[in-house]
């Protein structure tokens, strides 16, 4: 049984030059946008870290009066400019070495965030080498949400419910994503050897230690925890939000799709199109068609590859497609109300 999915483009067949990644290589790494941007990182990073610590004492000085719950607000948005630059320095965009981008990743991953920055990176580079691959793709794999009608199929119970229902509920259900990134991380760090995960699980300790003794210090037990919650599920519903547009309702290919690298990552992306508060809100990965074809370039530059990469795939005669942010959400919904209609039409 086949997911809904257009029909291959005229540029993905074989002998199609849309397979030829080279050529926009070159003019990319002709203008300079491989070139690292560690000074502009180093601000951006700084910057956040101080608008943290500043929401921070803002907790502290409100302390157990309830307008201290409208902190966890601009909280979570911070919190996921941490887990863009956590996402960056995973691609090496920042700096020369690893060791300083394993440094920025554990800090901003685990210590800022509680999740694991080894177990995202081992997840995301999987996504990036197969993006919207039905089998290799951890982020189509069958879970709670279903991307193909194979995975939907014979799903019944609660399952059945979710997958019927998976459109409407999608965006309630990503304000459960920050907890679930949590209990992810530890999951996988305690079925890793004790000696690769000791670093990561005592610095989420350490976060989990330091964010609750805060919080339990400067509020009462019932504020503590609803700030908490707040924190979380907007944590949650930003960064899903980010990632939603992305691949949700384009291409899947399977195990006799045979794309280069071009193919694979154009075809399978979706850019959204936006002003400068657009690329700040989403952290630049609203150009994920570049972060794809290039993901070690600084998030900074995407934008100035859009030009240059639309222009090649308009060349060669390669879809490109950006919408407008409201369009990208309306083509991801529809693609999961498709895969969940056999099982309604069963009701």
């Amino acid at each position: 049984m086949a997911q809904p999915s257009v029909s291959p483009p005229a540029a993905t067949r074989p002998g199609s030059k849309g397979s030829d990644f080279a050529p926009l290589l070159r003019e990319i790494k002709a203008a300079g946008l491989l070139e690292r941007r560690t000074a502009a990182y180093a601000m951006a990073i700084g910057i956040n870290v101080a608008l943290m610590a500043a929401t921070w004492a803002g907790v502290a000085i409100l302390g157990s009066s309830w307008w201290v719950l409208f902190l966890a607000i601009p909280l979570g948005v911070l919190t996921t400019r941490a887990a863009f630059f956590g996402h960056d320095a995973g691609h090496q965009q920042i700096g020369g070495s690893r060791k300083l981008h394993d440094a920025i990743g554990l800090v901003h991953g685990n210590l800022l965030l509680g999740m694991s920055y080894g177990w995202w990176n081992d997840k995301h580079n999987r996504h990036h080498a197969n993006p919207n691959h039905t089998d290799k793709d951890p982020d189509v794999g069958e879970g709670i949400l279903v991307w193909t009608l194979e995975q939907a199929e014979g799903r019944t119970g609660l399952h059945g419910w979710l997958s019927r229902n998976q459109a409407r509920i999608f965006f309630p259900l990503l304000t459960l994503e920050g907890f679930n990134l949590k209990v992810s991380s530890v999951t996988f760090l305690l079925g890793r050897p004790r000696r690769e995960a000791r670093l990561e699980l005592g610095l989420i300790a350490a976060h989990l230690v330091l964010y609750f003794g805060a919080l339990f210090l400067i509020m009462a037990p019932g504020q503590a925890v609803l700030f908490a919650l707040i924190h979380h599920m907007v944590f949650g519903l930003h960064l899903g939000s980010v990632f939603a547009p992305n691949h949700k309702g384009m291409e899947m290919p399977d195990a006799d799709t045979q794309w280069g690298h071009l193919e694979k990552q154009v075809l399978t992306s979706r850019n959204v199109n936006g002003s400068l508060v657009t690329d700040w809100m989403m952290g630049g990965l609203n150009y994920q068609i570049e972060h794809h074809l290039f993901p070690s370039m600084p998030r900074a530059n995407l934008r100035f590859a859009q030009p240059i990469v639309r222009g090649y795939c308009e060349r060669i005669g390669m879809p490109y497609v950006s919408t407008s942010l409201i369009e990208s959400y309306r083509m991801g919904l529809q693609h999961m109300h498709e895969v969940g209609s056999e099982l309604r039409a069963q009701q």
